[in-house]
């Protein structure tokens, strides 16, 4: 028999590639062009080649982003991971409160990012917020606008108030897809807590917290929306991440071409992350089909 081939199915798929290649392409091709030319303005070019990227590898402001940014997503990941699987142990499994406990969940991950900051913003003041208001009264010297232990304790506890919601749903729902034939029979060998999460309910979440882990990786070394509302990358330049340190050179100094090196070299180092994610999921995938 000879199968008809319908090519009309691609008229279908048209246009979201003509939406993702005026939404992604566009602008990256557009970026790459100012990475390797320099303008003085009036839309008057010059060829620079890797000139920008070499300046910016050279950089000592961009190292020092990049470590506050890797440490950040750092300490991100060493909170939100853990805590999240602790809720999702302890969350009801069925019944009204489980139904309950999924949606309490879900508030946090409904506030737009910029709210979220706003919210924070207010509720750490000293003068009208309760969280500032609270710790000065108790005699804890606490100012985020001044004081850069201060900020950086006050974007993670943001950043884990808002996310770890994440985590624990994801975390969740790999524990719902366990049997309950397991549990028995761990039940029946007499195995203790810990045993049946270390060999039970941590292989079974392997999957869906390597998503979990790529996603908060990804959006905590790409967050800039929460801690420019909050400290605007103060005091001084201690919570000027990676997306905040570019946007003051692309908008604020207009360094283009610099600034364009530089999101370009920012976008590989977490596409580079993300492959390695990736491969590591599936392999796991590979290794639970044998």
């Amino acid at each position: 028999m000879n199968k008809t081939v319908n090519q009309k199915a691609w008229f279908l798929v048209l246009p979201v590639l003509l939406l993702v290649a005026f939404s992604a392409v566009i602008p990256l091709m557009t970026v790459v062009n100012y990475s390797v030319q320099d303008t003085f303005g009036q839309n008057v070019f010059f060829w620079a080649g890797l000139d920008w990227f070499k300046e910016m590898l050279a950089s000592e402001r961009m190292w020092n982003a990049l470590g506050r940014q890797v440490l950040f997503s750092a300490i991100i990941l060493a909170i939100e991971v853990p805590l999240g699987i602790f809720i999702a142990l302890n969350m009801p499994k069925k019944g009204f409160w489980a139904s309950f406990c999924l949606v309490l969940m879900s508030l946090p991950l409904l506030i737009p990012w910029n709210v979220v900051g706003t919210i924070w913003q207010i509720f750490g003041r000293v003068d009208i917020g309760l969280l500032g208001y609270t710790l000065d009264k108790l005699g804890i010297a606490y100012n985020y606008t001044q004081d850069s232990f201060a900020a950086w304790a006050t974007v993670i506890v943001m950043d884990v108030w808002h996310w770890t919601s994440l985590v624990a749903l994801l975390a969740y729902a790999g524990l719902q897809s366990i049997p309950d034939a397991y549990y028995q029979a761990a039940k029946i060998d007499q195995a203790s807590r810990w045993k049946v999460f270390r060999f039970i309910e941590l292989p079974k979440m392997a999957g869906v917290l390597m998503i979990a882990i790529l996603l908060r990786f990804m959006d905590s070394f790409m967050i800039y929306t929460e801690p420019f509302v909050v400290t605007g990358g103060g005091p001084g330049n201690a919570t000027t991440f990676l997306s905040i340190d570019l946007v003051k050179m692309a908008l604020g100094q207009f360094d283009l071409g610099p600034a364009a090196a530089f999101s370009l070299m920012y976008f590989l180092v977490i596409l580079l992350i993300s492959w390695v994610f990736f491969t590591v999921m599936t392999n796991l995938d590979k290794r639970d089909g044998l």
